[in-house]
């Protein structure tokens, strides 16, 4: 998806007369978004918003090792021992022919010329090099910049990090945070952001009074006809965009709700920065005994740690395990600021919500299930999807009573859209997924917030894997039965089943990632697991997970389902 940036000049924290002034370039392409207040707690601020910041640069992925920067280095140990060799060889030259009086060449100018001219060159070819790849590396860490939403009561930023698999949202108080603004217009923006913002931002100190400023002046300007005006047209990857896109979906549906304590975070992230695991299972495990503190068990150590402070009051659960825990370590700079962190589970292998509560802030920290959200557990969160959308019509009120409110619980949305809960609720779900709500996990409203100028559908998002797409029509047409399950030890577990009349058979490791798998048809005849699984045995694992979790017909079951299980 193309997106374009116009901005007038760049964000900055300028000096402002005995004070200093926070001033953030709005993205002039989309509808004007004004805010300017006084900021309260600087430090703070300072804290959580360099937070938000290591959430965007967070890139878990594997990625091989680049031995461009060795293979350079040996290429100019070479280099430099010609050199070597050669001035030694000239010096001796020079000295022969001086002692036998000899002239120097009448060419030693243009040689010179020549030399200096392939030094030259080989410099600005370097420095282009760099030029090239800083932008190609911002791009990575930055696929767009961070979204900020003024409302009535609150100013929030949002980004999506460069792996794809965690989300940030940074929730100022307008009341607690700033000062009376003096120009508010409410509204969501893009804001111009760079590594030199963010060492702006460690620069904030209490005793300089400091201006939070969305800049209004922006839009009023000819800007076309300025010096400091720039455009940027960025294409954001379909990956990026759908998962961000399916995070925010996952926010909107009924959760289960855990507290936990500042000390309790403190030894899981202390842990987990002292220790590597060598082998899988790697999840973070969840037991949930009524009348008894909450535990997280670190895999495979089994590694126990106890939230004293903090007691389980439903019925007994299920082990809920959670993956990608390494994602964790940004909220290690906020814990001195930590009061508690609210911690919303939808189910083993599906996405978690962390919210830490700095008291007149909040961070939301979403994960996706895994850090590698891709083939072989990317049709997870249909488990817990709407079993089908909502009308259109249903869709366009429930859309337009939140514009009109900006921010609604989902009483008052079922109360306006004249819906059911269950409507509603797939409804909102829908409208997530296309970017046009947010859901407040703490004040449990739903906001009104386009991340684009409009409605993201498939043509933006791109459509989902052939395979994959393949596999649910199998699976929703029941082509799929499960034969036998076993268990080998060591977490790997076997599925053996039919899958329209031909055998398939399947090896899942204990973090559920198809390890190995065995089918007749071409795509995996051609390719094995190398160019991802073949439709059959991502039915076949779909179909056992339905097994463990299954799914009604019917919206208003489906919804309940879900409520049933959140408020265990």
């Amino acid at each position: 998806m193309n997106v374009t940036f116009r901005y007038s000049g760049h964000s900055a924290l300028v000096a402002s007369g005995a004070g200093q002034e926070l001033k953030l370039a709005a993205n002039l392409a989309r509808d004007a978004v004004a805010f300017d207040a006084g900021l309260k707690n600087p430090l703070r601020f300072r804290e959580a918003i360099s937070t938000l910041h290591d959430v965007v640069i967070s890139d878990l992925k594997f990625k091989p090792r680049d031995k461009s920067a060795y293979e350079a280095w040996k290429k100019d140990q070479q280099q430099r021992e010609a050199m070597i060799h050669r001035d030694a060889y000239q010096r001796a030259k020079k000295e022969i022919l001086e002692r036998q009086e000899v002239a120097v060449p009448p060419d030693f100018e243009k040689h010179y010329v020549r030399c200096r001219q392939r030094y030259w060159n080989a410099r600005q070819k370097y420095s282009n090099y760099l030029l090239r790849h800083d932008q190609e590396l911002w791009r990575l860490l930055m696929p767009c910049d961070p979204v900020i939403t003024v409302a009535d009561d609150v100013v929030f930023f949002e980004c999506f990090s460069a792996d794809e698999s965690s989300y940030g949202c940074l929730t100022a108080n307008r009341d607690d945070c700033f000062g009376t603004s003096v120009n508010s217009q409410y509204g969501t923006t893009n804001v111009d952001y760079s590594w030199q913002l963010y060492h702006h931002f460690q620069k904030l100190r209490t005793y300089r009074d400091t201006r939070f400023r969305v800049d209004p002046t922006g839009f009023e300007l000819a800007t076309t006809g300025q010096a400091d005006y720039r455009e940027e047209k960025i294409d954001l990857p379909a990956g990026w965009l759908r998962g961000f896109m399916q995070i925010q979906s996952a926010m909107s549906l009924p959760m289960r709700r855990l507290s936990l304590g500042r000390e309790a975070v403190y030894s899981l992230l202390a842990w987990l920065k002292r220790h590597k695991a060598q082998k899988s299972p790697r999840a973070l495990r969840f037991e949930l005994l009524s009348g008894k503190p909450i535990s997280l068990i670190l895999e495979p150590w089994e590694q126990r740690i106890v939230a004293h402070g903090n007691i389980y009051r439903g019925p007994d659960s299920e082990p809920i395990r959670v993956w990608g825990r390494q994602r964790l370590l940004v909220l290690a700079r906020l814990l001195p600021l930590v009061e508690r962190i609210d911690v919303y589970l939808l189910s083993t292998g599906l996405p978690s919500f962390w919210v830490a509560q700095l008291g007149d802030m909040r961070l939301t920290l979403g994960l996706s299930g895994w850090t590698t959200n891709d083939w072989t557990r990317g049709s997870a969160l249909d488990l817990l999807a709407p079993p089908a959308l909502p009308s259109q019509d249903a869709i366009g009120r429930v859309a337009e009573a939140i514009r009109e409110q900006r921010a609604l619980s989902l009483d008052q949305v079922e109360g306006k859209s004249l819906t059911s809960k269950a409507t509603c609720a797939a409804a909102l779900s829908h409208l997530a997924h296309t970017g046009q709500i947010i859901y407040d996990l703490d004040a449990r409203l739903y906001r009104w917030r386009q991340v684009m100028p409009r409605a993201l559908g498939e043509a933006e998002l791109g459509p989902d894997n052939e395979e994959l797409r393949a596999s649910r029509l199998l699976v929703a047409r029941r082509s799929v039965k499960v034969r036998s399950r076993q268990e080998l030890g060591g977490g790997l577990r076997q599925i053996q089943g039919e899958v329209e009349s031909r055998p398939v058979e399947l090896l899942l490791d204990a973090d559920g990632a198809i390890k190995r798998g065995k089918c007749t048809c071409s795509h995996h005849f051609k390719g094995g697991l190398r160019m991802g699984p073949c439709r059959h045995l991502l039915a076949l694992r779909s179909a056992a997970s339905e097994a463990e979790l299954p799914t009604d017909a019917a919206p208003d079951a489906w919804f309940e389902r879900l409520l049933r299980w959140s408020a265990n």
